[in-house]
C-alpha cells in the first residue's frame, strides 16, 4: 500500500510538525507533500526522518522563504496541483488547505484536522481587531477570506474521514463543514517533560508573544499582584512586554528546549491564558507535575482538570486571572497525580489510536 502524507507547510516546527514525526513513525515509507518546505537540516532529521517533501509552485515564488503566507490566495490552487493518483491512502495534516488535495474514488483520504482556519471563521473579527491593518489592506483581505471560506467548505467534501484534535475542533468541523469527526488528541512528548516534585517560588508562561496568546494581559496581572513571573518566548509583542514588565517579572526571550523543560519543572504553576484548539504546552507542564492556571475555554477543557491538575479562570481579564491565582495559592496539588494525568496524551497513545482508526477505515472501505 502506498501512503501520502500532505501537510500545509514546513516552516517553523511546532505541535503540528510533531504530529508528522509520529505519523512517519507509524508509516516510515510514506511520501510527504507540502505547499513549501524550508526546514533546516536539523529540523528535517528531527521531525521528518530526513525526508524532503514534494512542494508546490509557491516554493519557487519570490520571497517565499520568509513571506510565503502572503501567497494565501494561491494556496487552494497549489494544493490541488499535487497528483496523488498512485497512492492508496492519503493522510492530510491540515490547519489551512492540506485537506483540499484531490483524490479519487479508489483512494481513502483521512484528514487530521487541527482546526478549520480560525482567521477565516470564528476568530475572523478578532483577527482584524488585534492586528493594525489599514482600511485598504483590510478590504482586500476580507475579500480574499470570503473566497477562502467558500473553497474551504467545498474542499471539506473531499475528505472521507475527519479526525479532530479536541472537542472544540470537533464542534467547528460540525459547524462549518457539517461533518462528523472522531477525536484523537495530539501526541505530547511526555518522556522529555519528566516529573519534578520540588518546585520553586515563581510562576511561568511560555508562548509566541503575539496578541491572541494574551501574554501582555498576564504581564499586566502580575504587575498588579507583584508575584514572581518568568516569561519565555519571542514575537511581535516582545519589546512592548519587556517595556511594561515590572521588576517582579523576568522576560527571558527565546529559550532552548532544555532550558524550557527546567523552567516548567521548577515553576510552582504554569500560566495559560490563550484560547487554543488544544494547547500542547499545558500538557507538557502537567507532565512535569506542574499545575496549570488556565483560561477555561477551548482545548484546555480536554486536558486540564479544574481543581485536580490546575485552576480555571473564566474570562481573559486581569481580574479573573488574579482571582484564579489567589485561589491557587490556597490549594494543594499532588505533582504525581498531575504527571500521571498527562501521560494519557503520550506519543505511544497517539500512534496506537491513529493506526487503529486508519486500519478500521481501510477495512470498511475494502
Amino acid at each position: 500500500m502506498k501512503i501520502a502524507i500532505v501537510h500545509d507547510w514546513f516552516d517553523t516546527p511546532g505541535g503540528a510538525e510533531n504530529v508528522i514525526k509520529n505519523l512517519l513513525d507509524i508509516y516510515p515509507d510514506a511520501d510527504l507533500f507540502s505547499i513549501i518546505d524550508f526546514f533546516s537540516d536539523s529540523d528535517r532529521e528531527k521531525y521528518l526522518n530526513g525526508k524532503k517533501a514534494t512542494t508546490s509552485f509557491v516554493q519557487r515564488l519570490p520571497f517565499s522563504r520568509t513571506k510565503f503566507r502572503h501567497y494565501l490566495p494561491l494556496f487552494p490552487i497549489a494544493i490541488e496541483q499535487f497528483n496523488l493518483d498512485e497512492y492508496n491512502l492519503v493522510i492530510s495534516s491540515s490547519h489551512a488547505v492540506a485537506k483540499g488535495v484531490l483524490t479519487g474514488p479508489n483512494q481513502v483520504h483521512i484528514c487530521y484536522q487541527y482546526s478549520p482556519m480560525r482567521y477565516a471563521w470564528d476568530m475572523y473579527h478578532t483577527y482584524f481587531k488585534e492586528h493594525n491593518i489599514s482600511n485598504i489592506k483590510a478590504l482586500i483581505l476580507r475579500k480574499i477570506l470570503h473566497k477562502i471560506r467558500i473553497w474551504d467548505v467545498v474542499s471539506s467534501n473531499r475528505v472521507d474521514n475527519f479526525i479532530a484534535i479536541s472537542t472544540l475542533v470537533q464542534k467547528r468541523i460540525r459547524k462549518y463543514y457539517r461533518r462528523e469527526s472522531e477525536i484523537i488528541f495530539p501526541p505530547v512528548d511526555t518522556l522529555k517533560y519528566v516529573l519534578c516534585e520540588k518546585k520553586e517560588d515563581f510562576y511561568f508562561t511560555a508562548s509566541r508573544l503575539v496578541p491572541y496568546k494574551k501574554v501582555k494581559m498576564i504581564v499586566e496581572a502580575f504587575n498588579k499582584n507583584g508575584k514572581p513571573l518568568k516569561i519565555a518566548g519571542s514575537g511581535e509583542q516582545y519589546k512592548e512586554i519587556k517595556r511594561i514588565a515590572k521588576d517582579n517579572i523576568e522576560v527571558l526571550g527565546y529559550c532552548s528546549d532544555e532550558k524550557m523543560v527546567k523552567l516548567i519543572q521548577k515553576s510552582k504553576a504554569f500560566i495559560y491564558a490563550a484560547y487554543e484548539d488544544f494547547g500542547i504546552v499545558a500538557v507538557e507542564a502537567m507532565a512535569c507535575g506542574t499545575p496549570v492556571i488556565a483560561y477555561g475555554k477551548g482545548g484546555v477543557v480536554d486536558t486540564v482538570k479544574d481543581g485536580e491538575t490546575g485552576v480555571y479562570f473564566e474570562q481573559q481579564s486581569i481580574e479573573a486571572l488574579n482571582g484564579a491565582i489567589d485561589k491557587f495559592d490556597t490549594m494543594h496539588f499532588d505533582a504525581k497525580i498531575i504527571s500521571n494525568h498527562a501521560k494519557k496524551f503520550s506519543e505511544k497513545r497517539f500512534q496506537r489510536e491513529l493506526k487503529n482508526l486508519v486500519d478500521e477505515k481501510l477495512n470498511n472501505f475494502c
